[in-house]
């Protein structure tokens, strides 16, 4: 503690001792510091700090400036000189060049942090100036502008012959490409779109790597052909700053985006491992292997799709303050924008998702399901977030909207008979006057016949009513899993046919002018015409 304050003791004495210290000009200026320094051929020469008169430093740069606009070539053969003017605590140093006053330092410029003297201030500067003045007279000799400009030729002859260079080896890569189909990869050459878009893509890129490559050239030899002259140099300065600028700034950027790109990178590797966990459990779940209370196979799927939505959302809230440039405002704007045509175009697509969200979870339709929905008839081929497909007879595929699959009547004809095939019944009517026994065994030898039938389950003959002038029956039957309905229907309409014409009755449904003279009925004995078969009598106990 006793020789920190020593140090401190030490270190004031020795600024209390030289009062006069000056400001010398900073090697990195801020803003406040550039408009108050003086720099000349792109070198800084003073930094004021002090008010002259009614000048502020500001306007004291401004000044000088002027009056070194003001010179002649001819003042750049004499020195500069500091001359000092003034007594005691108003001691002051005039510099000036052949006579002419450029500016004065004085006490007021002082900085007690760069530790010299207002003497030794002066003759940096001086120094500098000099310095500065010897290098004009360098530079616009005859001699040294003769070597500039060959310099100035040497350069620009390696300058084409790089942009020449540049120019075959895009035409070499171009040259390269598959242009003919025997020349392309076979997956490709089966997708003439692809293979055109694919060409397209390279292509453009050599091209914009060829003009990226130009420009950068040309933008490094115009900054070192500037340079070689005293004119134009403080141009190739600014174009040399600002390339350094531009690339320093990126290259920042880059490395201070790292962190930030890595914890993203960590997140989303987290999230995607979890997915893929997500996705094994629900997949044992949707084949059977895994059972959860409420979860069940046919909405394993759309669960996991579901979560899996739910977790990258997460995901990307999560990660969002670590993307480079997620606090600029442009990043912003960019977010608001997405933002509003999110809200304006998802009104439609939330009803139709949501409507596919009941349809998954009420386990209505699956794909396989033979389905009527409205006046559509057909398999369901794929039910979606958004529409649900159905392939008729005619194998047309028909989209239809989940919301108008929610919003109608929907028939699954195949749920009911789960381990079985598809149930289909046909209806046909008959007169009155031929017994229902025999049309009952008549459709049920039909029925036999027909080979797409499952032999394995029962025939159902119904008697659905008792109209007027005849009686409509239902014969409902089980299809073969591997067989189509309208296969089916087409080999048991025919069957049913050549049944009722073998036994000479008519399919049709009589109408009446008036009475009949006999009764429209069938005696006992012709109940059981064939191809029926009478029950055998009961045997009797004894």
């Amino acid at each position: 503690m006793s020789s920190l304050l020593l140090r401190v003791f030490v270190l004031c004495t020795l600024l209390l001792s030289h009062p006069l210290m000056a400001a010398e000009p900073r090697l990195s200026p801020d803003a406040w510091e550039q408009q108050r320094t003086l720099v000349l051929a792109g070198q800084p020469v003073y930094l004021f700090l002090g008010k002259e008169g009614e000048l502020t430093a500001p306007q004291r740069v401004v000044r000088v400036e002027a009056r070194m606009r003001g010179l002649e070539a001819a003042d750049a053969e004499f020195p500069v000189l500091a001359t000092p003017y003034g007594s005691g605590a108003n001691t002051a140093y005039r510099i000036s060049v052949n006579g002419k006053p450029l500016f004065n330092i004085i006490a007021d410029d002082l900085d007690p942090a760069d530790g010299l003297s207002l003497q030794q201030s002066a003759s940096n500067v001086v120094e500098r100036l000099n310095r500065l003045r010897r290098n004009y007279l360098q530079e616009h000799s005859s001699g040294a502008l003769a070597i500039a400009f060959g310099y100035g030729i040497a350069g620009t002859v390696v300058f084409v012959g790089l942009l020449y260079l540049t120019l075959r080896l895009r035409r070499h890569a171009l040259r390269r490409l598959p242009l003919h189909p025997d020349k392309l990869p076979g997956w490709i050459r089966a997708r003439v779109s692809l293979r055109g878009m694919v060409l397209r893509a390279e292509g453009g890129i050599i091209n914009l790597t060829t003009v990226l490559c130009i420009l950068f050239l040309s933008y490094l030899w115009l900054t070192w052909l500037l340079a070689r002259f005293p004119y134009t140099l403080p141009w190739s300065r600014r174009l040399g700053a600002f390339l350094w600028t531009l690339v320093s700034a990126l290259l920042d950027n880059a490395a201070s985006a790292i962190p930030g790109l890595l914890t993203v990178s960590l997140i989303f590797l987290f999230t995607r491992l979890l997915s893929r966990g997500l996705g094994l459990v629900f997949g044992m779940v949707e084949s059977g292997q895994l059972r959860f209370p409420g979860l069940h196979p046919e909405t394993a799927g759309a669960t996991r799709r579901l979560l899996g939505v739910v977790l990258w959302l997460f995901a990307l809230t999560i990660a969002y303050p670590y993307f480079p440039g997620a606090d600029s405002d442009a990043f912003k704007g960019m977010s608001v924008f997405f933002g509003l045509l999110v809200t304006l175009g998802s009104a439609g697509i939330m009803n139709h998702a949501m409507s596919g969200l009941v349809l998954v979870y009420s386990r209505a339709l699956r794909a396989g399901d033979y389905v009527r929905i409205g006046d559509v008839e057909g398999y369901v081929t794929e039910l979606s977030a958004l529409s649900t497909k159905v392939m008729t007879r005619q194998e047309h595929e028909v989209t239809l909207p989940n919301a108008v699959v929610v919003g109608g009547k929907v028939e699954n004809y195949s749920r009911p008979s789960q381990g079985r095939g598809l149930a289909l019944t046909t209806v046909v009517s008959i007169g009155y006057d031929t017994p229902w026994r025999q049309v009952q065994a008549m459709l049920e030898l039909a029925a036999h016949r027909t080979p797409t039938v499952d032999a394995r389950q029962p025939i159902l003959v119904r008697q659905l009513k008792l109209q007027d002038f005849y009686v409509e029956y239902e014969l409902q039957v089980n299809i073969l899993p591997d067989a189509l309905p309208v296969d089916l229907f087409t080999a048991l309409h025919g069957h049913i046919q050549d049944v009722f014409n073998e036994f000479g009755v008519q399919i049709m449904s009589p109408h009446f002018r008036a009475q009949p003279a006999q009764p429209v009925i069938v005696p006992p004995q012709h109940w059981y015409a064939a191809p029926a078969t009478p029950p055998e009598p009961p045997q009797e106990t004894r």
